[in-house]
């Protein structure tokens, strides 16, 4: 019975072609095209990751403060991500701001987000790898500017708030006069310097104010203050592409996911930041870059906060550059890992 039976399926088949060859029955139909679906989040471990921004306002604080209407660029970025931003960052430096401003931390406690203060020890109006003698790390070991720092951890120590510092970042690359081997610095002088100006805060009472290390590539230690210095680890993820970086274009996992590694190895049980993290559109495809983000983070817990460089600046960094952008943004946001 058996072989009668496969006889007569095989009989069927063949029957079947032929009808079709000589066009006796028509062709199967097709199934119902797909429609455009929205893209799934990725799946995720546990442990929270923060949602940050930094806008173009932020971005040019240091030389034009900016006012509480200018939140509706961040007000803008939550509504394209889907999710409001747990951080909000922007940048100081010494030269130019001679106070943290209390109405811009309480503008942004108000709306439940904690502020992040980029905090950079040279004038900003004299651009990347510039000589600034007056911003020699020397001169900040040896009290010349305490009591600008002291003056900072007294403001920020009384309003009390939890706040982020991003003190010097980068100083692994040499286009910051901060770097040990720019500006006339020597090796070791900038562990001093982070050291020195911490303390400061600590004797003021600023203990509010948590401490992110933020190297480029963190490739060496030796630039490391300690744990004892150090609240969050950071660094910094952007992938411009050859019109902007001589790399060319790079995945999430080739520009960004060895200096994670890096990290974490360095100091386990301390949190990563992403900062300044942002995708080109230029070279390669920005809405992929940003997919293989949210999947490369998915599984690494203890990358706790990323905050996206979302402005104009060099390339289109934002979010909403390309509807696909946005919407493998939006995608990764909601997970349930994002805060």
């Amino acid at each position: 019975m058996r072989a009668a039976a496969t006889s007569l399926l095989v009989l069927v088949a063949t029957l079947g072609l032929f009808a079709y060859q000589r066009g006796i029955i028509g062709k199967p139909s097709s199934p119902p095209a797909a429609q455009p679906a929205i893209e799934a989040a990725p799946a995720s471990v546990g442990g929270k990751l923060d949602l940050g921004v930094t806008t173009g306002p932020m971005a040019r604080n240091w030389w034009k403060a900016w006012q509480s209407s200018d939140l509706s660029t961040v007000d803008t970025f939550e509504r394209e991500a889907g999710k409001p931003a747990a951080i909000v960052m922007w940048y100081a430096d010494w030269q130019h701001n001679k106070l943290p401003v209390t109405s811009q931390l309480n503008a942004i406690e108000r709306r439940g987000s904690t502020p992040e203060i980029t905090w950079e020890p040279w004038d900003a109006s004299k651009g990347l790898y510039t000589a600034q003698p007056r911003y020699r790390l020397i001169n900040i070991i040896d009290g010349k500017f305490d009591s600008y720092i002291r003056a900072w951890a007294k403001s920020l120590a009384a309003w009390k708030h939890p706040v982020l510092l991003r003190f010097a970042q980068e100083m692994d690359g040499n286009w910051f006069p901060w770097d040990d081997y720019a500006n006339g610095n020597h090796p070791g002088q900038f562990v001093q310097a982070w050291r020195h100006v911490h303390d400061i805060f600590q004797q003021a009472g600023a203990t509010n104010v948590k401490w992110v290390w933020s190297p480029a590539f963190a490739r060496s230690t030796a630039q490391f203050p300690g744990t004892a210095y150090v609240n969050v680890m950071a660094t910094t993820c952007q992938n411009g592409g050859r019109p902007l970086f001589a790399r060319g274009w790079q995945s999430f996992a080739q520009g960004c996911g060895q200096a994670i590694d890096r990290l974490h190895a360095l100091e386990p049980a301390l949190p990563i930041q992403l900062a300044e993290t942002a995708t080109a559109e230029n070279g390669g495809n920005k809405a992929q870059w940003i997919r293989s983000m949210w999947s490369y983070l998915a599984a690494r817990p203890y990358v706790t906060s990323m905050i996206w460089f979302d402005l104009v600046k060099e390339t289109n960094w934002r979010i909403d550059s390309s509807p696909s952008a946005e919407r493998a943004f939006a995608a990764g946001a909601r997970s349930r890992r994002v805060s």
